[in-house]
């Protein structure tokens, strides 16, 4: 354990921050499962809207520092060419 209060600080900082990133990234998770679940079942107006919610919740890591933007943007294209590819 740390010794000197900028290092404690900065580990319960650490720990907040890495508790929000995991709570990020699972929401990320659960979406694309839902978008995955809609494309598999062939619902084309299921799929445009979880592909909605997608999109925006992957910016949203882009803007929160989650993920890289060009990771973001290759993500994207896939699932848009996913659905796309439906209708």
């Amino acid at each position: 354990m740390a010794n000197r209060k900028a290092k404690i600080k900065t580990i319960s900082i650490n720990a907040v921050r890495r508790s929000r990133n995991r709570a990020m990234k699972s929401i990320l998770h659960t979406q694309a499962k839902k978008l995955d679940e809609a494309i598999e079942a062939g619902d084309v107006d299921k799929a445009k809207a979880e592909l909605k919610v997608s999109l925006l919740r992957l910016d949203k890591s882009v803007t929160k520092g989650l993920m890289h933007k060009k990771n973001a943007s290759r993500k994207k294209s896939r699932l848009c060419a996913r659905v796309s590819k439906m209708t």
